[in-house]
């Protein structure tokens, strides 16, 4: 055990002697999760639009006032007609511009008005989302009109939205901001670690001293382990103290599910390592076998459900969409084991099939 805790304590220290690692590993989870928290969101807020008003009556200025209220929309430029509105979104000033016909108020009163919804597409995801935001409003103006006016509801819609409520993009992003920083630290950083010892040398020297092989590589990844998992930490504390997002179930049951997600992680990078000889090497695939997966086929960003079929089932083995899924319901749904134990189980299976595979090619190659 002193040997071992020696070449532990060695590999700390080579670690904080490189100073862009140390910035790595602790400079790029708080730069990432204020870039998720305040610039990268899917959230609608002073959009800029353009209302076009050929009535300009007591009724069209309620509805562009009522708009504006609502603290989506900016009023941007005028528009007498179309082609104003054509000549806004070619200079891109706008991204979605609202027609209001003429005698709206009597046409309202008549049961016939309508209001034209103009947005720009090239986002579709934003142009849907303003058109959404901008009906709902509408639809509310024509509701507080009918209670006024005395006129029944024949249907109410009531809305509560579960488990994020204020419907905050960071809520998304701070789980699978996790996933990506342990994958980055545990495997990436452990593949190119051990891929280091190799290419230089260093790792026929450890596994000629009295230090065996399995000894060797668990003192190369606790110092990882260690690491990613005080990052997953920094994460959830600034997501919870900086951003509201909320644990809502078992902090212990989330800390080891994240031991487990880092333990996955680690095998994943010891068995890249056994597969490849350069830093060079373990760094690329690391990044095309490891990160773009993660990022694109875990459901952090794009919804799974909404993928074709056979990206699907490449999803299934991606370790991070399960974890995901995991993170989501212990932070977000205040859930248990109960729910989502076989998602455990999957990271387990992993876990299992990466270190058997790993120790037999590691015995192959170096012992």
């Amino acid at each position: 055990m002193k040997r071992l805790i020696s070449l532990i304590r060695k590999e700390f220290y080579h670690i904080f002697r490189d100073k862009r690692t140390l910035f790595i590993l602790f400079g790029m989870p708080v730069a990432q999760i204020l870039l998720f928290g305040y610039a990268i969101t899917n959230e609608i807020k002073d959009a800029r639009i353009v209302v076009m008003d050929q009535s300009n009556d007591h009724m069209s200025r309620r509805l562009a006032e009522k708009l504006v209220a609502s603290g989506y929309f900016l009023p941007d430029g005028q528009a007498e007609n179309i082609g104003d509105v054509e000549e806004l979104f070619k200079q891109g000033k706008i991204k979605m511009a609202v027609v209001i016909g003429p005698d709206f108020a009597g046409t309202l009163q008549a049961g016939k008005a309508s209001v034209q919804l103009l947005a720009d597409a090239t986002d579709p995801n934003t142009a849907n989302t303003l058109v959404n935001y901008a009906s709902a409003i509408v639809q509310d103006f024509q509701r507080e009109l009918n209670e006024v006016a005395g006129l029944p509801q024949l249907v109410a819609a009531e809305v509560r939205l579960q488990y994020n409520p204020s419907l905050k993009g960071v809520f998304l992003f701070v789980p699978g901001l996790i996933t990506i920083l342990l994958m980055l630290v545990s495997a990436m950083m452990t593949s190119i670690s051990i891929a280091r010892e190799k290419e230089t040398g260093t790792m026929e020297v450890l596994l000629a001293s009295p230090m065996n092989p399995g000894q060797v590589i668990v003192a190369k990844v606790v110092p990882y382990f260690t690491l990613a998992f005080t990052d997953a930490v920094l994460v959830l504390l600034l997501g919870r103290f900086v951003f509201g997002v909320p644990i809502l179930g078992s902090v212990p049951l989330l800390l080891a599910e994240i031991m487990l997600f880092i333990i996955m992680a680690l095998s994943l990078g010891i068995l890249i390592s056994t597969v490849v000889e350069t830093q060079q090497t373990a760094l690329l695939l690391s990044l095309m076998g490891l990160m773009l997966p993660t990022i694109l086929l875990s459901g952090f960003i794009f919804p799974i459900e909404n993928m074709p079929l056979p990206l699907q089932v490449i999803s299934h083995i991606i370790p991070a969409r399960w974890f995901i899924v995991i993170e989501k319901a212990i932070m977000l749904k205040g859930l248990g084991i109960a729910y989502f134990w076989k998602e455990t189980l999957i990271l387990v299976g992993f876990t299992v099939l990466f270190l058997g595979i790993s120790i037999k090619k590691f015995n192959v190659r170096l012992a």
